[in-house]
């Protein structure tokens, strides 16, 4: 689905379209994404050794040229070796993969509005990208494996246009060792086993951003929690049954609140993956979130944790940023839903909890701007609290019933599609009676921490 607010900068001049810092890709994460086209269907035909953690892999990445086109350019790490390319079925006049680029020369032009189809032959041992923000991406799990991309980790297991704003539906096909479970997003298609490998088919029909996809594979049990309104699976250790069923044992109600809250689940399905590795922070993929056996520990410590990731499935995974600056979007939404789930479960209030964040912030350092953090402090706490503040005090200053009917038309009017700051504030003033540009400015652009809303 095209985006509705694509800032994406296209050159027409047909020359070279490597992605590099001039083309105007996203000034967060310069050196991915790639323009000339856009991709409209991943089929991703894998198959993964455990043991050996070895990866191979077919892509075959439908798009559309932008502009005419004798040179493009995909992201995948060099960790992996790229085979065979072809395009159209032809194989181009050359290609190049370095600096986590393949670079493909075409013999002929394609013409702007030219159909493709790009067949990537690869394989190899990945592992994660390693950046400011850690590594990320495919890592390799004590027995399986997980895909953690965000923001920029998925060209450590398949060829990509590895933007935001680029989102597609996806086919992926993951073969690996019988024993072992593979998840990845969307529904199961169909599963077939063949001596001693399963396939694993999955069908991810909603359009996805690329840092969105993941596969996670491991001696994993499968369980069913709800099926109604929503389908609600957990896949984890069969050793940590038992914890699970009282940490996640309000996944359901929680479900229901954000429903209610947020308007209709955007996909077929939710599932819960539990690793039976520790894992430093819990990972959504869309459809999907995967936590580590240290957030299922029996105590049920980490269920705004359990909110927090269910939430991006509506704010991130069917709403997705168009650039990286408006992250604030994504998580300062999913940290206002764990407020909003404490309020709904009758515990501390949203107004409590945005009084005591508050005070840690007027008391703490004053370099951040919410509205446009930088990449370095892109996934920085503040930008999380402070963009639920933001929340809060829009919900103040137009009452509830405005704020909920605007999350709701919200998730309505760009249900899969790409979005901005923009797109937010002009929704807003629409259920606003007076002038929101001094809020947008106190709470988005300015450094200080404003006084509480409404104090």
């Amino acid at each position: 689905m095209p985006s509705k607010t694509d800032k994406r900068v296209t050159p027409t001049n047909g020359g070279p379209l490597l992605g590099d810092p001039t083309d105007g890709i996203d000034p967060y994460l310069p050196k991915n994404g790639n323009l000339g086209y856009r991709v409209s269907r991943y089929e991703l035909d894998l198959e993964y050794k455990v043991a050996s953690n070895r990866l191979a892999g077919v892509a075959i990445i439908t798009a559309t040229s932008l502009t005419r086109l004798t040179r493009f350019t995909l992201d995948l790490a060099t960790s992996l070796t790229v085979s065979r390319v072809s395009v159209n079925g032809r194989r181009p006049a050359r290609y190049s993969h370095r600096d986590n680029k393949i670079a493909i020369t075409m013999t002929d032009a394609l013409p702007p509005g030219a159909a493709m189809t790009i067949t990537v032959k690869y394989g190899g041992s990945p592992r994660p990208i390693r950046g400011p923000w850690g590594e990320v991406g495919f890592e390799e799990l004590t027995e399986g494996a997980l895909c953690a991309n965000q923001p920029n980790g998925a060209a450590s297991w398949f060829p990509c246009d590895d933007h935001p704003s680029s989102k597609a539906p996806y086919l992926i096909s993951i073969t690996t060792d019988s024993p072992y479970v593979a998840i990845a997003n969307g529904t199961l298609a169909r599963k077939r086993t063949k001596a001693a490998q399963t396939t694993w088919v999955y069908e991810q029909v909603e359009p996805m951003a690329t840092y969105l996809a993941t596969l996670q594979i491991g001696p994993y049990v499968q369980k069913t929690l709800s099926s109604r309104p929503v389908r609600i699976s957990a896949v984890l250790p069969e050793r940590l049954s038992s914890n699970f069923a009282h940490d996640f044992g309000r996944q359901k109600q929680i479900m229901d609140e954000f429903c209610d809250m947020f308007g209709p689940y955007p996909f077929p399905a939710y599932t819960v993956v539990v690793t039976d590795d520790n894992l430093e922070i819990p990972i959504e993929a869309q459809g999907l979130s995967t936590f580590g056996a240290n957030h299922c520990d029996g105590t049920r410590g980490s269920e705004r944790l359990v909110a927090h990731e269910l939430a991006h499935q509506w704010f991130g995974n069917s709403l997705t940023l168009s650039r990286w600056t408006d992250i604030w979007l994504h998580e300062g939404f999913a940290c206002y839903s764990e407020w909003l789930w404490s309020e709904r479960a009758g515990e501390e209030t949203a107004d409590a909890l945005a009084r005591r964040h508050h005070r840690a912030l007027a008391a703490g350092r004053k370099d951040i701007i919410i509205g446009d953090p930088g990449p370095a402090s892109m996934f920085d706490d503040r930008v999380y609290k402070r963009g639920a503040l933001t929340l809060h005090a829009l919900r103040l200053s137009v009452g509830d019933e405005a704020f909920f009917a605007m999350l709701r038309q919200w998730t309505r009017d760009y249900r899969y599609s790409s979005v901005s700051t923009a797109d937010f504030t002009d929704l807003a003033a629409r259920y606003s009676d007076t002038s929101l540009s001094a809020l947008w400015q106190r709470w988005l652009r300015q450094k200080a921490v404003p006084e509480f809303p409404g104090d």
